[in-house]
């Protein structure tokens, strides 16, 4: 059902809700997708903002275009990075505002949340025991597959990343993730086995330079996943079921705090936009 609805119907939606008496004054942040919108509904003033789902990051600019078209006030988007800041490409509006990493779930797991989360999963021995930084090494993990999440967007493999069995390309007791493995895997996965992986290799490697931070590079869902594998063994004694993805993202969700939010660039971001968009508001007072 949510393929059809469509950017105008959200558009619709909002100027609606603004007629109404108790959202005359309320400004309203477009976020892109349900997760994103658990997320930020603990993080607005509830009595001075109301954040919409625009179910996807295109319906969510579209929806932002529309509004602002009729100058529609007190009204702006948050999307996520993914690659556009390594591409170049930067918001043409004032009201799209960019997560400051790839995108809203590796905002979490770059902040104290993490740290809560493995408390609660983890095990102590285990994880003083682990040899290397786990942040650090969930990156130099996941950013394998951020390369070629990159490299299939950039030259249009059209590679299918869902529901990829993170099992087969990534080691349980050190996390390493094997690229020959996960390149067969995501061939496999995509129905796509005569694409050559010498080939995809070079281009993964034509976009990897020394300056890139890889905070835009890794996908917060592939950390997450490798996390789950992370927790059944390398630092934990978890089964699968209790740290599935899905619980995880919970979890961190739960536990990214406010004041984890008020250190990062996009909650500047916002200020400044409260600043230009008096009288809305957006953020609780700290």
């Amino acid at each position: 059902m949510r393929e059809y609805i469509t950017p105008n119907f959200i558009a619709n939606q909002i100027r609606l809700l603004r007629d109404r008496v108790q959202y005359t004054e309320h400004s309203f942040l477009i976020a892109e997708g349900d997760t994103d919108s658990r997320v930020w509904k603990n993080l607005v003033d509830s009595t001075k903002c109301r954040v919409e789902n625009a179910y996807n990051k295109d319906k969510a600019v579209q929806v932002l275009n529309i509004l602002e078209q009729v100058n529609f006030a007190g009204v702006l988007a948050v999307v996520d990075a993914d690659f556009d800041i390594l591409e170049g490409s930067v918001p043409l509006s004032p009201n799209l505002l960019f997560t400051d990493t790839h995108d809203l779930e590796t905002m979490l797991l770059k902040s104290p949340a993490l740290e809560k989360v493995l408390l609660e999963h983890g095990s102590e021995d285990k994880i003083k025991g682990f040899s290397k930084d786990i942040r650090q090494t969930l990156l130099e993990s996941a950013k394998v597959i951020g390369y070629l999440r990159w490299a299939s967007l950039k030259f249009n493999y059209c590679l299918r990343f869902e529901d990829l069995a993170f099992k087969k390309f990534v080691d349980d007791r050190t996390l390493i993730l094997n690229q020959s493995e996960l390149i067969k895997t995501v061939k496999n996965n995509s129905q796509k086995l005569g694409l050559d992986e010498p080939e995809i290799i070079a281009k993964m490697d034509s976009l990897r330079t020394n300056t890139q931070d890889m905070w835009y590079i890794c996908c917060g869902h592939d950390m997450i996943c490798i996390l789950s594998i992370a927790l059944c063994k390398a630092l934990g004694t978890c089964n699968s079921k209790q740290v599935e993805p899905d619980v995880l993202e919970k979890d961190l969700r739960l536990a990214y705090e406010s004041s984890h939010f008020r250190l990062t660039q996009l909650y500047t971001a916002i200020q400044d936009w409260e600043k230009t968009n008096q009288p809305f508001q957006v953020l609780s007072n700290p």
